[in-house]
């Protein structure tokens, strides 16, 4: 039997200067981090970053925007953008990542073309409150149940190292399991300077088990790996795929480097590893 990993792409449409607290993102105006901010970006460079993304066998496309939620004049870019990669590179399957969002709102989308909508819980319900002040867990799992109502697959997960306890990191996943979504990406904190949170990087066996430990709390979801695959495995990144997981995102993230996506590419295929041409 063939292994098979499925690949997806970021693309940032928007860039910095959010109005949220979340203590672990250097888009927060909130903290003095230094980043690219733009307010959006040209519809000719994100087709641009869809060919190249499929060009490396990416089948996951997702349009990324800064903020705490999808209003109107997001909606209709996101869904303009949508239409227009949807003629160019029907391929790819298209995910948008537009922060709290009403069910009326991913119904626009889902007609638009989009495939899934990402949104992640970040943590427990519990741990929540420690890292963002100026919105709720609640509110997070309120839009991926208004994602779900509207007939878009779920892209939800969230992020390790962030000082939580295995208490935490349990009653994270189990929200997760009550949401089934079709996909779950799993951050590791990469520290920052800028950031409050001050937490020492997570350990290789560390990192490999909460890939272990996501994998089985969900098993009829793609875990996918995603921020801190290289900073945090290091030469020991690709075990992740013997590990649960069997997709990651190749390429940039959103305001920090990745791998060169040719370099994953060719350490894949020597790993014996094919690409996913299609999403189920």
């Amino acid at each position: 039997m063939n292994k098979v990993v499925m690949l997806c792409a970021i693309c940032n449409v928007s860039s910095g200067n959010c109005a949220e607290d979340c203590a672990y993102c250097t888009q927060s105006a909130h903290v003095k981090a230094d980043i690219t901010k733009f307010k959006k970006k040209e519809l000719e460079q994100i087709l641009l970053e869809a060919k190249m993304a499929r060009a490396n066998h990416a089948l996951g496309f997702c349009l990324v925007t800064s903020g705490r939620s999808l209003d109107d004049k997001k909606l209709d870019f996101i869904c303009e953008t949508a239409k227009m990669l949807q003629k160019e590179t029907p391929e790819l399957m298209l995910i948008a990542c537009n922060g709290s969002a009403s069910y009326e709102s991913l119904k626009e989308l889902k007609k638009a073309g989009v495939f899934s909508y990402n949104h992640n819980l970040e943590t427990s319900r519990e741990y929540f409150p420690k890292i963002c002040s100026t919105h709720t867990w609640d509110e997070r799992y309120e839009t991926n149940l208004n994602a779900k109502k509207a007939g878009l697959e779920l892209c939800c997960g969230g992020i390790y190292g962030l000082g939580e306890s295995e208490a935490d990191r349990v009653s994270f996943r189990s929200s997760l399991r009550e949401l089934e979504p079709f996909t779950s990406p799993v951050n590791f904190f990469i520290p920052n300077p800028a950031l409050k949170i001050k937490e020492p990087k997570l350990s290789v066996d560390e990192a490999l088990k909460i890939l272990n430990d996501t994998a089985k709390a969900l098993p009829n979801t793609r875990i996918m790996v995603a921020g801190g695959r290289e900073v945090v495995l290091g030469d020991r990144q690709y075990e992740i795929l013997q590990n649960g997981a069997s997709a990651i995102v190749v390429g940039d993230y959103l305001t920090t480097s990745g791998e060169v996506a040719s370099k994953d590419i060719e350490a894949l295929r020597q790993r014996g590893f094919e690409f996913a041409s299609k999403c189920h």
